[in-house]
């Protein structure tokens, strides 16, 4: 009898932990069932363009010196750097060297001339130097300054010779200002010598515009490599890599709450968007944008946003 009343409830406690197990394992299964949050996107299509950016420098093609045609002392000098002259604008007057030393009323007032050159610019344009100043001596033929000619100004761009074959005459470009303010271009024509040191070669690019620009101003020129037009085009953040950045992979959603791993080609990349060269993916699939790092192949996710982004 004792036996038998203690075997009894044993039994009976046995059974009740057994009957417990079976929703333990079911609650710890449903905590593991994760959705991870992700918002979503859709492939587009759209233009992409890849394009070079090089140093250029402003100079004056055609410059015209002006010299002096007596020898003697500079007397006036009616102009200074960066000044804009027209050309028979007087700029330099000169005393002769033996009209400084012997001095006659008489001789000046009977030939009307006391000795002095006026010197009148040469062409119009922008003055970039001034080499005498009031009092100077000069010689006959020595140069007093430097007329540039406005229209003359152009950008020499320099190029790599391996990049040399994304160059080509007459094609537009972009000329980016220090000041961050962009003017057009055309790039005119080429320099036939090489730098032996950098081994760059010099291309005239024309500035589109009005606006006066001095000279040995460093602004950069954007060239056009690659231009593709309705072309697949992903945002940046949807693309994913490994750690060699050789491998690419984006997340595709299945159905609603199920993800995977497809494998894709990039084409040109721009700060913003990336070219997708393979797989072609149909009209409307939906591809994750944020919360995709680090999930596996197939992964359960919840969707967080309406509709995909733009």
């Amino acid at each position: 009898m004792k036996i038998s009343s203690f075997i009894f409830p044993f039994a009976f406690l046995v059974l009740t932990l057994s009957a417990c197990k079976p929703k333990a394992v079911e609650t710890e299964e449903k905590k593991t069932d994760v959705h991870t949050p992700v918002t979503i996107t859709t492939v587009s299509r759209g233009l992409m363009s890849d394009s070079l950016s090089l140093n250029a420098v402003s100079s004056f093609l055609k410059k015209n010196s002006l010299k002096s045609s007596a020898i003697g002392y500079v007397r006036q000098v009616n102009v200074k750097i960066g000044d804009y002259v027209e050309q028979g604008q007087v700029l330099f007057v000169i005393q002769t060297k033996e009209s400084s030393v012997f001095k006659s009323k008489a001789l000046d007032t009977l030939l009307n001339f006391n000795g002095q050159f006026q010197i009148k610019a040469n062409s119009t344009g922008i003055v970039t130097e001034v080499d005498k100043l009031p009092d100077d001596y000069v010689a006959d033929g020595e140069q007093l300054c430097m007329i540039a000619q406005k229209n003359s100004l152009v950008f020499l761009l320099n190029v790599p010779y391996e990049l040399n074959k994304y160059i080509h005459l007459n094609d537009k470009c972009q000329i980016e200002l220090p000041d961050k303010t962009f003017i057009d271009g055309t790039i005119n024509s080429r320099l036939s010598s090489m730098d032996a040191v950098s081994q760059t070669q010099n291309f005239v690019v024309r500035p589109a515009t009005d606006k006066s620009l001095p000279e040995s101003l460093v602004a950069r020129i954007r060239i056009t490599k690659d231009l593709k037009t309705n072309t697949a085009v992903l945002p940046k953040d949807a693309v994913l890599s490994d750690e060699t950045e050789e491998n690419f992979w984006v997340m595709k959603l299945i159905n609603d709450s199920t993800a995977i791993k497809v494998p894709v080609t990039k084409g040109i990349e721009t700060a913003a968007n990336v070219e997708i060269l393979a797989p072609a993916f149909a009209p409307g699939e939906r591809i994750i944008l944020t919360g995709q790092y680090g999930l596996a192949d197939t992964a359960s996710v919840e969707i967080i946003n309406g509709k995909a982004h733009e």
